[in-house]
């Protein structure tokens, strides 16, 4: 099982600060020197990898703020790539050179936006704010569950609904403080659903 980078870099962090006391220490008592090092990292290596989280109120609101940002301008970024933009080009349209494909990206865009959207109204709640401004378009996101199929069977309506709540979400991000940017997803983001 891979480590994760984080556990990777506290270790390395305690290993630098333990070889940076112990070359400090210089050479008087060498026996304590070990017995305080190896204290030290007993001690470190009882503990578990402390996961940084936020302390008070404000930055917690922070740190919400952010994720909404992020996920929210992942499912705008999709949907503007995918939806919006092959939707305004007549792409989804009968006889269309690559419909069939078109569509299909459409389909797994929508999927991607929908779960991105979820995920950005969990972190909605952390922020009252922005709780308070999200809230009326809870809906509004729910009923974006069906549409991907739609997409995926050439409904051009549901291409329409998707650009009305994306663009929905990102004027209550902006009146809330927490302005949201399109940012087109990777490939891997997209075949893992957003999770």
């Amino acid at each position: 099982m891979p480590v994760p980078i984080r556990r990777l870099c506290v270790a390395l962090t305690l290993c630098c600060a333990l070889v940076a006391g112990a070359t400090a220490c210089g050479n008087s008592n060498a026996g304590s020197r070990t017995s305080t090092k190896a204290t030290v990292t007993a001690a470190a290596l009882d503990q578990p990898a402390a996961e940084p989280s936020p302390t008070t109120s404000a930055e917690k609101q922070k740190f919400a703020k952010t994720r909404f940002v992020a996920n929210a301008g992942l499912a705008a970024g999709a949907t503007y790539q995918w939806i919006v933009k092959p939707w305004k080009a007549g792409k989804f349209k009968k006889g269309a050179d690559g419909r069939r494909m078109t569509l299909v990206k459409a389909g797994v865009a929508g999927l991607f936006a929908y779960n991105r959207l979820k995920a950005a109204e969990r972190n909605a709640k952390g922020d009252p704010l922005l709780s308070k401004a999200l809230a009326p378009l809870s809906k509004s996101i729910e009923n974006l569950k069906n549409l991907p199929a739609k997409l995926r069977h050439g409904d051009t309506g549901a291409a329409s609904d998707f650009d009305d709540v994306i663009n929905n979400v990102k004027d209550a991000g902006k009146g809330a403080g927490a302005p949201v940017q399109n940012k087109v997803p990777t490939a891997g983001q997209l075949r893992s659903g957003g999770q």
